[in-house]
């Protein structure tokens, strides 16, 4: 009866892992992306890296926009060259220019033809705010209307 039980477990586990996709580019740019902004947010509330925080820019990330490569990039140089030596040996610093360096290489070097920009809207990145991206076929209402 143990042994049954065993082997039904395995099977299941395996069966389990072989319906699993292994991550692409456009996921793991996406699930970095994420993990970055969680890690700033977390920066900027914790006591300890709050005013380290002050002197990096606000930034949204968003791997369908353009952009997002050129503020990478702008980003991480601030990390990287932060004027405060207390701020750039925090462990929460060092982790946040891994995940960015981590995202920015995948970006502009691995992932470079397999992702797919729908915006360039730089200010997006900077403010968080979207512009409404009209299809060709609501422009052309839009213009009708008019």
């Amino acid at each position: 009866m143990r042994l049954g039980l065993s082997t039904l477990v395995c099977f299941f586990s395996f069966v389990w892992l072989s319906e699993c996709a292994p991550p692409t580019c456009y996921s793991r740019a996406l699930g970095l992306s994420k993990e970055v902004m969680t890690l700033l947010d977390r920066i900027h509330t914790y006591h300890r890296t709050k005013t380290c925080a002050e002197v990096l820019p606000t930034i949204f990330l968003d791997v369908h926009n353009s952009c997002v490569t050129t503020k990478l990039r702008d980003f991480l140089y601030v990390v990287l060259n932060h004027p405060n030596q207390y701020c750039r040996e925090r462990p929460r610093m060092l982790l946040l220019k891994r995940k960015v360096q981590n995202l920015h290489n995948i970006v502009t070097r691995i992932c470079y033809r397999d992702l797919v920009f729908f915006t360039d809207d730089c200010e997006a990145i900077d403010t968080g705010h979207i512009r409404p991206h009209y299809a060709e076929d609501r422009l052309q209402l839009l213009q009708e209307e008019r």
